[in-house]
């Protein structure tokens, strides 16, 4: 069984050591609910949005944290850019 890889393999993971609240957060602050709500079209974004609800729902469906994940890169991507 494969270690889990140590912090310095991956300096350049601009994931690692960030938790799933802090990147909803990050997402928030940016996006705004509304906008994540059309970008990610789940329930946790779009009706009664709140931290809490979507952290519950994004840890128990794998494929609605990897389009977190995915448009969090993004949006790093694009600030570097400007």
């Amino acid at each position: 069984m494969p270690d889990s890889p140590s912090p310095a393999s991956q300096p350049r993971n601009p994931l690692h050591g960030k938790t799933l609240e802090a990147i909803v957060t990050e997402l928030v602050a940016h996006f705004g609910w509304a906008d994540l709500g059309e970008r990610i079209p789940v329930r946790c974004f779009t009706h009664d949005p709140s931290v809490g609800s979507s952290l519950k729902f994004l840890r128990k469906t794998p494929w609605a944290r990897e389009k977190v994940e995915s448009l969090y890169l993004y949006m790093l991507r694009a600030q570097r850019r400007s």
